[in-house]
């Protein structure tokens, strides 16, 4: 299953690169809210995720194939998240910082001048650039966030007027954000994975 994302993923990179002459290339400025959740997997404490907001911003590359509708959307962005990990008694939270980069085959349904609609999907890719440790208070548990961090974006939206995007974006946790560790050593019987996933909406200005 990864290997057939991963392939997915090098397929959409690799469009963006081999787009026709006729394409049209616009530029802007991208800006939005996250709120995501976590999901623990091989994990055997009692510890529940919990939905948090955080905020991203950046700027965006907009590739069309005019006639066909077809085209490319690359972003880069800071990507704030907060994540939280509660054992029903004691809650711990969490700021992520990363650099991310989208990269989204989309479809365009023009229905006039004055609006479209559009559907994308694609892989992401993502570095933390913020503390990768994280000892929650009062849970015997620590955490060691990865360095990068791998996931898929499916999201739909709505131009306006050419220039104005309004956008949602589900992303799909599918690389590891997290592993459960105690003193930098995995722990044993406890060995847990932890997973981001974020609902987002986007505010997106095309020049």
């Amino acid at each position: 299953m990864k290997k057939n994302i991963l392939s997915l993923a090098v397929l959409i990179a690799a469009l963006s690169f081999a787009l026709p002459s006729q394409a049209q290339v616009k530029f802007g400025v991208k800006a939005g809210l996250n709120m995501n959740s976590v999901s623990l997997k091989d994990y055997k404490g009692n510890l529940d995720g919990d939905n948090r907001a955080g905020f991203f911003a950046g700027v965006t590359a907009d590739v069309t194939i005019p006639l066909a509708g077809l085209g490319v959307e690359a972003s880069l962005l800071y990507d704030n998240k907060s994540i939280a990990l509660s054992d029903g008694t004691n809650e711990s939270k969490k700021t992520l910082h990363y650099v991310s980069l989208p990269i989204n085959a989309k479809y365009t349904i023009g229905f006039s001048s004055l609006a479209s609609v559009y559907f994308a999907t694609g892989p992401q890719f993502s570095w933390n650039v913020g503390d990768r440790n994280w000892a929650p208070k009062n849970i015997s548990e620590g955490w060691e966030l990865k360095k990068s961090e791998f996931s898929w974006n499916v999201g739909a939206g709505v131009t306006a007027l050419k220039h104005i995007r309004v956008g949602y974006n589900y992303n799909i946790g599918i690389g590891k954000t997290a592993e459960a560790t105690v003193l930098g050593t995995a722990i044993n019987g406890v060995k847990g994975k932890l997973k981001n996933n974020t609902h987002q909406v986007s505010l997106t200005y095309i020049f």
